[in-house]
Parts: C-alpha cells; structure tokens; sequence
C-alpha cells in the first residue's frame, strides 16, 4: 500500500492551488487531524508530522453525488443477468473514488418491476449496502427512489425512513400512462434491458398498474410527511408541469429532480426547492428523453445541483465544461457538484468546502482540464481512498518532514 494511503491522525499537504469558498489561494498548505479540516495556509505548516507535497497541484473539495444509478450496471450489465452484490458494489465504489465522488447516494429504484428494480432487490442491496459501507472507500448513502405505483409493503418503506436507513427519499412516476404512446415506448426501450418479459406480459403488467396510481397518491403523502418528520431530505423527479410543481412543493421537496422544461425548474427554484440535472445531459450535449439542455438550463440561472445520473465521469468534468463553455468561472461551477448539494442534502455543515472544521474530502488534480486522468489523489475523511501510479510524474508523494 503506498504510504500517503495509511491512515493518518495528522498530515499536511504543501504546495497546492486551494479551492475555498472565496476563491482560490496560491502555493497553500492545508493541515488535516482526524479526518478534519484544521488550519489552511501558512499557519498549517507548523503542524503534522506526515506531509506530502503536492507538487503545485490543484486542491478541491470532494464530488457529492445525490443522484447515481450507475451500480445497477455492476449487479445486471445484461437482461436477466445477476452478479454477487459484494463484487458490484466492490467495483462500484473503486469506480466513484477514481472519479473524484467522495460521498455517494446510491439512488435505488423501489420499483414496480420484477427483477433488478423490485422491492426485493432494494432489501438485499440495503443490507449489503450497510455490511459493506464501513469498507468502502467513498462515503455511501441511501436514496430511495420510491415509484409511487408501488404500493405494496408501504409500512415497511415507512419503517426504514424511522430507523434512519434512509438519506434522501424521491418520489417517482414512471409508469407510462396507456395512452401516450411516446412515452410507453421510451419506457418498454428501459424495460427490455433490465427485465425479460414477452410482448404480451409486458401489456397485462402495465395495464394491472394503472389502478395503484390512486393509491400510491395516498401513501405518497404519508412519506413526505414521515420524511420531514425524522429530517429526510425529500426530492421530486421530473416534474413536467406547473401542476406537477405544486404538488411537489406542497409536499415539503427540498430538491427537485430533472425538472423537464425551463418553467418548472423556474417554478421549482421559486418554491425553494434546488433544482438537480444530469451531469451526462451537458457532457453529451443535450436530454436523452428529450428534456431540457442542462446548458441551456445553466445560461438561465436554472441548475443548483449536478449529479452523475447514470454515468460517473460526467460529474467530474461537467464543472469544467461549464467553465470552458464560459457559462460560469470554475470555481463557481465547482459548488454544482460540491457545496451546493451538501447543502441540499443537509449535510452543508460539514462537507462540500475546503474550510476549517470541515471533513478532509479532498481531490488533487494535476491539471485542470476536466480528464480524470489528472485526478492524482482523493481522500475521504482526511484517508487517501485512490491514487495514480507512484511512476508517473504527476503523482503525488509522500516526503519526510524536514
């Protein structure tokens, strides 16, 4: 194991370009004890008896994820495949600290389909997911995704968000109604790489469905309301009209999900609530379902929080894009993926900043020019989690303190 990744009651990292929230500082150290944030600056170079210099590199705060799905790849990369839930998410998590994601909200589907995206599946995936969290390297957190046609076992959803299994709720509808055909289509394309069903099942089952959606209403007002009573950060997703806006505010949403056109992310952003888009959206160019362009969304002053979606490079380079396309300086583009979500999510008074007393989730970067390439190091609670080889010349290392 390289040494800079054994833990460490107190180290130092010299000479760094720091990301505050003021901005940048030049040639800064930064001193860490116990997995905090203690002095930045010169006053931090009087401290620590492990330094590490960081070779003119470039210190920013940790990526927070509130919205990622990308894991299901690693439990079902095929139709009616299934691996060993310790291998997927042991790969999963190798993926996040690679691209500089330091705290993780695994977004997972409790669903109304069979298979990967059943209530099944989120049992076994919540009790892997605590046995293993203590061994992962990033951070992890819960975020269900509760579909709201899925009505059956609610008092047990009710039980997790009590016991505190439970870090972010969403409120989703993604069942298609019958008679809007684009959107059946565009959901059957998802379905069929997730679940192996014949033409004719795959009828009877969205037709059985329609009938949970008064329901599911019902029950949907029960778990914002138990969200907000034990300090749940509460989402909703794709919010489509002025109405759908009304109800979600009216639930208590702190966070709205992909908001699908210009208005209602206005109206979100109104009601108080940060509006999340996919980081993949600006990195491609544009909504694969037709959404909104988070760029577009950007130029209007419409986006607080960006998140990986479904693929976790984006978020480390959406930053800089954003910056590149001139649409913001980097290191305001930088809070849509640090401090803005920790606030979100309730946890801005302890991560998402370079700050003392804040915890040491940290990326060193060689060079910023959006490639996770130039990701040198990231540390979690003041741990280094991932590092570049020792052989390149960019990585950092550890030197004796003189």
């Amino acid at each position: 194991m390289p040494e800079q990744s054994l833990p460490r009651s107190s180290l130092v990292i010299d000479n760094v370009q720091v990301l505050t929230p003021e901005g940048w500082r030049h040639d800064a150290s930064v001193w860490i004890e116990r997995g905090k944030i203690r002095a930045i600056g010169r006053t931090a170079q009087a401290h620590a008896a492990q330094r590490i210099d960081g070779r003119d590199g470039y210190l920013l705060p940790g990526i927070i994820d509130l919205h990622g799905d990308a894991f299901e790849r690693h439990i079902t990369p095929r139709a009616g495949t299934q691996f060993p839930l310790e291998l997927a998410l042991a790969a999963n998590d190798a993926s996040l600290v690679a691209n500089g994601i330091t705290t993780f909200y695994y977004s997972i589907t409790d669903g109304f389909e069979p298979g990967p995206r059943s209530r099944d599946t989120v049992r076994r995936l919540l009790t892997a997911l605590e046995r293993l969290m203590p061994r992962f390297g990033c951070q992890a957190r819960i975020h269900i995704r509760h579909e709201k046609v899925n009505t059956e076992h609610h008092a047990e959803l009710l039980d997790w968000i009590a016991q505190g299994r439970i870090h972010l709720l969403s409120l989703n509808d993604h069942l298609p109604a019958l008679d809007n055909q684009r959107k059946v289509e565009r959901y059957l394309a998802g379905l069929q790489r997730r679940v192996s069903m014949s033409e004719a099942q795959t009828a009877a089952f969205l037709q059985q469905l329609q009938g949970n959606r008064g329901l599911g209403e019902i029950q949907s007002l029960e778990l914002a309301a138990a969200a907000r009573e034990h300090g749940i950060a509460l989402a909703s997703h794709d919010d489509e009209t002025q109405e759908d806006v009304a109800r979600s505010l009216a639930l208590g949403v702190s966070i709205a999900e992909f908001p699908l056109c210009a208005q209602t992310a206005r109206a979100c952003r109104e009601g108080g609530a940060a509006v999340l888009m996919g980081s993949p959206n600006l990195v491609r160019g544009g909504s694969h379902v037709g959404a909104i362009g988070v760029k577009e969304a950007v130029e209007q002053g419409l986006v607080d929080v960006l998140c990986s979606d479904y693929h976790y490079p984006s978020l480390f380079s959406a930053a800089f894009m954003l910056a590149e396309l001139a649409l913001m300086p980097l290191a305001e583009a930088w809070k849509l993926v640090s401090e803005n979500p920790a606030r979100a999510a309730g946890l801005g008074a302890s991560k998402g900043k370079i700050a003392e007393g804040y915890d040491a989730d940290l990326l060193l970067l060689s060079a910023l020019d959006g490639s996770p390439l130039s990701l040198q190091s990231t540390w979690v609670g003041g741990v280094a989690v991932y590092a570049r080889s020792a052989a390149r010349d960019t990585d950092c290392r550890s030197v004796a303190r003189a």
